[in-house]
């Protein structure tokens, strides 16, 4: 009592990335590598993402030491995953390969060093060129489509549709709706410069009691109270959300004139979906196996592992197809995930230079 504590540890996304995604459960390591990756200015999510993608590949033989420079890489290898994070920093041997990020080292790998790019892509956790941080999709659809269809990539600010919120919405419908409405309201915070986490994070006690509870209605209300007394313009919760349209269209439409932008670009790694290996599946044998007789209706009779991962794989990927399409339309995009015409001009973005773009990738209504 009486004295003053200054608490600096790692945050919870620090400990998941460079913690247990790299086997290593020794806190003072992960206070360790914590410190460098400060020191050397290096984001922890991508670092334990990137990390835990080599050391994958290395303990399914994709790479061995010829290619990471003498350096064992299987999990758990504490004083190794501190040489590689210092080889990163400084941009020394394959730390400056590891450096550049998953979406290159996939390449790397398969071109020059021969790996099997298909299990590159099933594995390498990254979307649009940025890791993925530290939350696991394969269990919510909302989630996936959250960090799929997020114009930076899987990263929550977008659309955080994690664990509790995916309760709120537990139709296909409403997350397709909230997929649409949870991007534009937290871009408007973005846009404001306010804190979200008075909105959905002390979610009050009558929540429960309105018809769209992800949406915590009562506090988007107060936020829009708020704006209006702070502007002078008389808002509603819908001008606010057609405010955040208009930059997130406007950023797509940027997207597609640097040559991202499509559908093509809104893609996960399987792994993201359910599991790649026949392992995976065997870990969870009851509950994939449960989804697969009563949520798709297949006969697993006969049937070896191999074939289950199969069929579940075209599943998931089928829905999450699906579930892009009816985003798509919602946000009023074409099927090929571009704003229409109809769209830029309804938000006021319909400058000649957007219009151009537009036309050049042929959309033209």
């Amino acid at each position: 009592m009486g004295h003053q504590v200054f608490v600096d540890g790692p945050e919870y996304e620090t400990i998941a990335g460079c913690g247990s995604n790299l086997g290593i459960f020794d806190p003072f390591t992960i206070l360790e590598i914590n410190f460098y990756c400060d020191n050397y200015g290096l984001d922890t999510i991508s670092v334990g993402t990137s990390i835990a993608f080599v050391m994958e590949c290395y303990e399914m033989g994709l790479i061995d030491q010829t290619h990471t420079g003498g350096l064992a890489l299987p999990f758990g290898h504490r004083a190794n995953t501190l040489e590689l994070i210092h080889q990163m920093g400084q941009g020394d041997g394959f730390g400056e390969i590891v450096g550049k990020g998953i979406w290159r080292m996939k390449r790397i790998f398969a071109t020059e060093y021969g790996a099997d790019s298909r299990i590159l892509e099933d594995i390498g956790m990254e979307s649009k060129g940025l890791e993925f941080s530290e939350y696991m999709t394969k269990k919510s659809l909302a989630q996936q489509g959250g960090y799929g269809l997020a114009l930076k990539g899987p990263q929550h600010d977008e659309a955080w549709l994690f664990w509790i919120w995916c309760i709120f919405m537990p139709t296909f419908e409403q997350k397709a709706e909230n997929l649409y409405w949870f991007p534009m309201w937290r871009t408007w915070f973005s846009l404001c410069g306010l804190c979200k986490l008075p909105w959905n994070d002390v979610i009050p006690e009558d929540n429960k009691d309105t018809p769209e509870l992800a949406k915590v209605m009562k506090h988007i209300g107060w936020y829009t109270e708020y704006f209006s007394a702070v502007t002078g313009r008389n808002s509603t919760p819908d001008d606010l959300i057609t405010m955040s349209e208009a930059v997130y269209n406007f950023q797509r439409i940027f997207n597609l004139k640097m040559g991202f932008g499509r559908r093509e670009h809104d893609t996960l790694p399987h792994r993201a979906m359910g599991p790649v290996t026949e392992e995976e599946y065997e870990s969870r044998k009851d509950r994939y196996d449960s989804q697969l007789k009563k949520t798709h209706g297949v006969g697993l009779a006969g049937k070896d592992t191999a074939e289950k991962v199969a069929l579940l794989r075209t599943f998931r990927e089928e829905r999450y197809e699906k579930l892009k399409g009816v985003v798509y339309q919602r946000r009023g995009w074409t099927q090929d995930g571009i704003p229409t015409v109809a769209t830029v001009k309804r938000l006021g973005i319909d400058f000649p230079d957007v219009l151009k773009i537009l036309k050049e990738n042929g959309v033209t209504a």
